[in-house]
């Protein structure tokens, strides 16, 4: 099947089959697929929490229990849930690290090489920070870079997911400890294989026409 035939076929699964559960060789590809996601100036501003059993589910629960109980269920019983998470600031650190991890995978052939990359991400990193001042926005757009990564490989996988916005993100924070960690939580992610009551898996596919979509030049 193509990657347009798997496209074609995703959806956003609304209820999960709690009997089923994902192979751990299917979820260390997912694992590494979110590892490889694309992100502005290579700047892999996030993090993932996985929950993989029923206390953890249960624990990601908590943030949906008010407000969205709609989507607890799709938490509960899922196979796994991911939370997706951006860092709450652009540390001089996390930088550093970056770098000397390229370093380390031979990116650079000269010291000029690794100087012209440091200057560059940190070009984009302060233009967010000092000027646009809109640094906790950009990174965030990079996790929804790894969510669009996620969902089209579990569809590659023939594994069936739903993202979800609907939680209380202090709540889930406070939970899983992410702002001492320097982190919060931005989207979940319900992976798994749709149930009976997945109404979303019987309904046809429906998107805007090309022509509305697409202007040439």
């Amino acid at each position: 099947m193509s990657l347009l035939q798997f496209a074609r076929k995703r959806h956003s699964t609304k209820a999960f089959d709690p009997s089923r559960k994902i192979p751990a060789n299917v979820i260390a590809e997912l694992r590494e697929l979110l590892r490889l996601a694309p992100s502005s100036v290579n700047s892999q501003p996030w993090h993932f929490v996985l929950a993989s059993t029923d206390a953890g589910r249960a624990r990601v629960g908590k943030a949906a229990e008010a407000g969205y109980p709609y989507n607890l269920p799709k938490i509960l019983n899922a196979s796994h849930v991911l939370v997706l998470c951006a860092r709450t600031g652009i540390s001089e650190p996390h930088l550093e690290a970056l770098l000397e991890k390229e370093e380390a995978d031979g990116r650079f052939a000269n010291p000029e090489a690794r100087a012209g990359q440091r200057g560059s991400r940190l070009m984009y990193s302060n233009l967010h920070r000092y000027e646009l001042k809109d640094a906790q926005h950009w990174m965030e757009k990079q996790v929804y870079l790894a969510l669009g990564t996620l969902l089209l490989g579990a569809a590659a996988l023939e594994v069936d997911a739903v993202p979800m916005e609907g939680f209380n993100a202090k709540v889930l924070d406070e939970e899983l400890g992410l702002r001492e960690q320097g982190f919060t939580s931005v989207v979940l992610v319900g992976l798994g294989y749709h149930g009976a009551d997945d109404f979303n898996a019987r309904l046809p596919k429906s998107r805007l026409a090309a022509e509305a979509l697409f202007t040439e030049l």
